[in-house]
Parts: structure tokens; sequence; C-alpha cells
């Protein structure tokens, strides 16, 4: 179904939006306005979207992001860096942590039975997913996705973040790197903006109401808005997708992993190559692997 039809029932799901139609929307915000319509998208609905009183301008995100990419370019490794890295990821392998996943194991056990069954995912696997993804829902993110993304997507041009930026991480040599990859990384916000848009609209829910992670991510499993609807499973048979939802989450982790090369009887070799699709961090795919373990002894 085309974005333009969602849309013609988008200001009876979003009240809020219909209360500010008159709100003058914010002058930096037209350029994505208008993009959106460009693509189909309704552009008074649009319009009172981005008129809604929580809907920010945030240039730390994508300045975050900038940062992260120059310290990867970087072939000087950053022991501090690295340390903060490791310390985070370690405190899903306290013995309190496994504790917590070994309960959740045990309350989501029919579903978990079911997925192992359906998809040739371990419950251990899918479980240590939700841990160090969420702490098994209880932390989906600070941010709100919408502002987030529209963020990214509205900042492709470098001069607008450099003033969030350190006065020497842009330098001769890395500045045809900063703007391109500014471009490249609003380019990828825009596509997942359009998604969450059209996700809530399915929904029915306000796109700004959505919590996310630091550069979007959504739900207890955190998929990016895009892969929703090629990963995402409606387990519980409601009619949508909702992420926010155990049963729909705990299948859409599983769905996601058999979509990217996971077997019955596979190595942890390449169980290893599955979970770094997941998420593209060594230290994140040993983790899962290290909490799916000891899950694995505590039966």
């Amino acid at each position: 179904m085309a974005c333009n039809v969602y849309f013609r029932i988008l200001p009876l799901m979003f009240p809020l939006a219909l209360l500010f139609f008159s709100t003058p929307v914010f002058a930096e915000w037209t350029p994505l306005i208008q993009r959106l319509v460009t693509d189909k998208f309704d552009e008074q609905t649009i319009k009172n979207l981005f008129a809604q009183p929580g809907v920010k301008f945030d240039p730390d995100i994508m300045s975050s992001k900038l940062r992260e990419l120059i310290h990867n370019r970087s072939k000087r490794p950053d022991a501090l860096y690295a340390h903060k890295i490791r310390t985070a990821y370690a405190r899903f392998l306290t013995h309190e942590a496994i504790a917590e996943a070994h309960s959740y194991v045990q309350r989501n056990s029919a579903s978990l039975e079911k997925i192992e069954k359906d998809y040739c995912v371990s419950k251990e696997i899918v479980v240590a997913i939700m841990l160090v993804e969420t702490d098994l829902g209880q932390n989906l993110g600070t941010r709100g996705a919408f502002n987030t993304l529209a963020s990214m997507a509205l900042s492709s041009d470098l001069e607008i973040i450099l003033p969030n930026l350190a006065p020497n991480l842009v330098t001769e040599k890395n500045e045809a790197f900063a703007r391109k990859r500014c471009r490249q990384k609003a380019d990828w916000a825009y596509t997942e903006l359009k998604a969450l848009i059209t996700y809530a609209s399915e929904g029915g829910i306000n796109p700004l109401s959505i919590p996310g992670s630091l550069y979007g991510a959504i739900g207890l499993c955190q998929f990016m808005p895009s892969q929703i609807s090629a990963y995402g499973v409606d387990a519980d048979k409601d009619g949508r997708i909702n992420l926010f939802s155990e049963q729909d989450a705990l299948y859409s982790v599983a769905n996601y992993l058999r979509a990217h090369g996971w077997k019955c009887g596979m190595s942890s070799k390449r169980k290893y190559r599955v979970i770094r699709a997941y998420n593209n961090s060594k230290i994140y795919a040993n983790t899962v692997l290290g909490v799916a373990e000891r899950l694995k002894r505590k039966g």
C-alpha cells in the first residue's frame, strides 16, 4: 500500500497533531518536510507532525555518530574507548544478570520452546540478545526515535554539526571523509524515518511516542524501523507487529537470525558470524555467546 494511502487516515490517529496544526513549523525542518511530501507522504499530515511541541532538532546525534566513525577510521587504538566498551558489555555476564535472564527463560519457556522448534534458534541465544539489547525490556532507550532519525536526516551538511564537534576532530586529512559520511548517514536516517512514520501509522500511534536508542533502534529487540517489515513477526496474532510485545519481539529475533543464515547444528564460529549480522561488534557477539553458554549451564 502506498504511503499516501496510509496518511489519509493519519490525522485521525494523531490527535495531538490536529491540536497544533496551526503552529508554525520551524524553518529548519522545511527541507525534510518537502522531501517527505515528494515521497508521497500527505503534506498536511507531515506538517502537523513536525508542528507538535515535542519535535526537537538535536545536532548531538549526528555529532556522536561522526565522532564514532572518525574514531573507527583511525589506525591508532584508543585504550580508554575500548575499556569503556568492554566494561559496558561485561555487566551482562555477572551472576545477577544471568540469574535474571534465567528467570526470563523460565517465564517464557512455552514460547521459547516453540521458537526453537520453528526457527532452530536456541532459547539461550534469543534471550541473550534480548538481555544485551534492552536488559530484557527494562531499557528501551532514553530518546524519542522520531527526533533522533529526523535530526540525523536533516544533518547531511557537515557545517550543521561542526559547532558540536571538538575543534581538532575534523582535519584537512579527514574532512572529505566526514562530509561523505554525513551525507550517507543522513540518507540512511531518512530511510529509517520514513519506515518509522509508516510503522506508527499502521499501528495507529503517534511516532513521537516511540522510544529509541541513540541511533533510532526500537522495541525490546532493538530493530531499526526498516527491519520491522522484513523480519518482524506478529507472533500473538493481533494483526500487527509490535516490537514492544514480548511475543512479537522474541519471534522477531529468531526470524532475523534465521534470515541471516542461522541453521540447525551450526558451529560456534558460524553462530558468531550470524550474530555479528545483528550487531557488527566482536564484543557484542562474544557477549551474546557467553551469556547463552552460561544460561545453558543453568539448565
